[in-house]
């Protein structure tokens, strides 16, 4: 039986609520989006998966505000039901030299935590981004009401200018490098 991972492209498209950040002209709920779609591509194309998105459109819009945004993402997951629920973001900071790929769970020990570690190592040894580790946070929605083991990828900095070409240029690199990490979380070798 296949396993079930359910991908949240982070955010709504541009010029709606929960839109997301900006930076050096890229929306990164467009990056969001296709970085899932990617994703998405690979594991289906697995027989040992079976992946859903958030936002199988671009236009797919998600809630009528942010609150019921991320709610929605969480029911969709809880209701299929997903083994796994991974969510794509970038990341934005005031300060342009900040850079790196972090991952948020909500508990350290947990296997969120291991899947996480495998996660950071496939997009670091795929794309170069700087690991700037695991981080537990217990405030984020989709993390604290998923009812399976979940994380949250902030791939990299929109407002950092080395992160953002990566983040424009090579969106498949940081779905391959999602990819590779479920592989070695579950011992896979690639199909």
């Amino acid at each position: 039986m296949a396993i079930k991972i359910f991908i949240d492209q982070g955010h709504n498209p541009t010029g709606f609520h929960n839109a997301g950040a900006t930076g050096n002209g890229l929306f990164e709920s467009e990056i969001n989006f296709q970085v899932g779609i990617f994703l998405a591509n690979l594991l289906n194309n697995d027989a040992r998966f079976e992946a859903r998105l958030s936002r199988p459109t671009p236009t797919t819009v998600l809630g009528t505000n942010n609150a019921t945004s991320v709610a929605e993402r969480v029911r969709l997951a809880n209701e299929w039901p997903a083994n796994y629920f991974i969510s794509i973001h970038c990341n934005a900071n005031p300060n342009p030299a900040i850079n790196g790929t972090e991952i948020y769970i909500f508990q350290y020990g947990t296997q969120s935590n291991w899947l996480a570690q495998q996660v950071m190592n496939g997009i670091v040894q795929n794309v170069g981004t700087r690991n700037n580790g695991i981080r537990e946070n217990q405030t984020f929605y989709v993390l604290r009401r998923t009812t399976m083991p979940s994380i949250l990828v902030e791939m990299g900095y929109l407002t950092n200018s080395s992160d953002a070409a990566k983040l424009r240029d090579n969106q498949y690199g940081f779905a391959y490098g999602i990819y590779i990490g479920i592989l070695r979380y579950f011992g896979f070798s690639p199909a």
